[in-house]
């Protein structure tokens, strides 16, 4: 079944005011940052070390991510979002006005409050931005929203700062950036006109301005959701420690280890950029339009991979008195290989953060979400603070090349992302899922809109493989239980897989009493709690390809538990390499098609065996 691409959200209005807001945000906040940084350095007459305000610069831009993150978290949740979002966006054409002013007489104390400033309407900013998606899309759009938002915000990025050296370059700097940033807010503001009614979740709620005081339980709060929210809050300040790191060192690497000039530089941050674009943009048709968590250890391992790779292709490009431009750089081999690990970074950078964001969002309860992303932020900020300290001890006091330091943080990747999959089995037991469906099979799927998105239901399907639980459990978006035979469930790795998802073991009732009554009592309780719960009637794999007899164990479960049944049907799967086909080989249909098809719902008053065998039948047709 096809499904509009997630550029369809750029024709909305439910998004794309939004969008534009946010990008204008990011560029403006670039812009102006990376100006002020080329100003110090090249125009402004400074007494002292130079280096020393750039990195008062970093400082006071990141500062109020720790102050005033909390408090930003309690404004999402208080006030409508969208009312919210001009109000900041209003703050930011004053903000840099003040900060033209500064430029235009070379006023280098007005330019800093401007930049305490804007850091200030970034972390106010943040909070909402990622909270308000969850409101204006719908689930299926998560991923593909998050995706744009971190394409707009990386290539605006990316825009800004090449933008900021273009104008820096002009002998009437001044003016030319005094203009671009009051006019980029005023067009950020009234992009933020746009943004459709975002309503308050949480409006009885009291402030608490002790910055202090709610900046330490907002982190709680954020720390203290489920296991999966709390670690993707972990993972996703790992992901900015990384990147913070990469980026801070580009310019110092393409000098030293590429001996490029700034243009290098620029080439080395666009492919960056690109990468993640891409990677953001990828997500959505590898997760199939759901929060597919699965794509986030294959995200940290294309970062181990290619930080590895960067390391091991670092130097090998001729030395240069004056550096190679970038055209001429792009003349040697060699740096095409560090080209395409930088791009695979940012892919695969891509690929780890959104469905991280995406199930923040998701999984957060809508009257904490503001606060929780807030704690997502605060501790984003602490872990870049500490990636710069990282990386000054290990290249002043230890003395590693750069190279060498990307060395190390690969290998720190293996052990944090190695801590938070243990933590949280459920990223492992999606990955061999989406693994597994993406390798071995082509897996497509007819009418999955029939399960319900939220609320109890039983799913009836045909038993071809080994991997049929798999299969249905990567191609639906809710969560299902299943229930299976007890030795299939035994089955080594796959057990891992089956007692992660809380998949239920049966046996017959002459095999063990035990089982069998610990399993219906395990689906009248999965039933009850609002959960999807799917069995396959037959109770056993098919030997020959065709439809079992329905099992009677069904009726007990809707009388137990009377829910609506949605009847489902696997095709393809007979002759595979986890079928029972005694032809079967393990590539005679390797990336075969696999269809899963879904029905209409069955009231549980005719939901009889025997006609629930017909239905799945039915949409089985002839397909094996």
């Amino acid at each position: 079944m096809s499904h509009p691409s997630q550029f369809t959200l750029l024709r909305t209005r439910r998004f794309l005011p939004f969008f534009v807001t946010q990008s204008l945000g990011a560029f403006n906040d670039n812009i102006f940052k990376q100006s002020l940084i080329l100003a110090i350095l090249y125009k402004l007459t400074i007494e002292g070390d130079r280096s020393i305000w750039v990195n008062l610069c970093a400082l006071l831009f990141i500062l109020p991510f720790f102050l005033f993150s909390a408090l930003a978290g309690q404004f999402g949740e208080k006030f409508a979002k969208d009312a919210l979002i001009r109000l900041i966006k209003l703050g930011e054409i004053v903000i840099m006005a003040v900060g033209a002013v500064g430029f235009l007489f070379d006023h280098l104390s007005l330019m800093l409050v401007a930049l305490f400033a804007m850091g200030t309407h970034s972390a106010l900013f943040g909070p909402v931005k990622y909270s308000i998606l969850p409101q204006a899309l719908r689930e299926e759009e998560l991923v593909g929203g998050n995706g744009l938002v971190e394409m707009g915000t990386f290539l605006a990025i990316l825009a800004g700062t090449i933008g900021a050296g273009i104008m820096m370059s002009s002998s009437h700097y001044a003016p030319i950036v005094s203009m671009a940033i009051v006019g980029i807010a005023v067009l950020g503001y009234l992009a933020s006109r746009g943004i459709p009614r975002a309503a308050a979740t949480s409006p009885q709620m009291h402030l608490n301005w002790n910055i202090f005081s709610q900046s330490w339980a907002t982190l709680k709060l954020g720390l203290g959701q489920t296991p999966a929210v709390s670690r993707s809050i972990v993972g996703n300040s790992w992901f900015w420690f990384v990147g913070a790191i990469y980026l801070t060192q580009i310019p110092a690497y393409a000098k030293e280890w590429m001996h490029g000039d700034e243009t290098v530089v620029t080439l080395i941050l666009t492919v960056f950029s690109v990468g993640i674009a891409l990677g953001s943009m990828l997500c959505e048709k590898l997760s199939g339009r759901k929060v597919e968590i699965g794509l986030v250890p294959f995200g940290s391992f294309g970062l181990t991979v290619f930080g590895l790779l960067l390391w091991w292709h670092s130097g090998g490009i001729p030395d240069s008195v004056e550096g190679h431009g970038w055209l001429e750089i792009l003349g040697f081999g060699h740096t095409w290989l560090v080209l395409i690990d930088i791009l695979g970074l940012g892919i695969f950078g891509g690929f780890y953060i959104v469905p991280l964001y995406a199930l923040i969002q998701s999984r957060t309860p809508e009257n904490e979400r503001a606060r929780v992303i807030a704690a997502n932020n605060i501790l984003n900020a602490l872990f870049m603070v500490v990636s710069a300290i990282v990386s000054i001890v290990l290249l002043s006091l230890v003395k590693l090349s750069i190279p060498q330091l990307f060395l190390v943080v690969s290998l720190l990747n293996i052990g944090v992302n190695a801590y938070i999959f243990k933590i949280v089995p459920e990223f492992t037991m999606r990955f061999m899922i989406w693994l597994l469906s993406h390798s071995m099979y082509r897996v497509e799927h007819r009418n999955l809109d029939l399960i319900p998105d939220e609320g109890a239901a039983l799913l009836v399907c045909n038993h071809v493989s080994f991997v049929d639980a798999l299969l249905i459990g990567g191609a639906v978006r809710r969560p299902i239980r299943f229930v299976m035979y007890y030795k299939i469930y035994n089955l080594p790795v796959l057990n891992f897989i089956f007692r992660t998802a809380g998949t239920i073991p049966i046996a017959g009732r002459q095999e063990d009493i035990q089982i069998y009554e610990k399993a219906f009592t395990r689906i009248a309780q999965y039933l009850k709690d609002g959960e999807l719960v799917c069995i396959f009637p037959e109770g056993k794999l098919t030997a020959d390809g065709e439809l079992n007899e329905f099992k009677g164990g069904l009726k007990r479960i809707l009388e137990e538990t009377p829910v609506p049944v949605i009847p489902l049907a696997l095709q393809g799967l007979w002759g595979s390499f986890f079928s029972r086909d005694p032809n079967k080989g393990l590539f005679r249909r390797l990336w075969s098609r696999v269809t899963l098809v879904a029905g209409p719902a069955v009231a549980v008053e005719v939901a009889e065996p025997a006609r629930l065998q017909q239905l799945v039948g039915e949409l089985r047709g002839a397909v094996r």
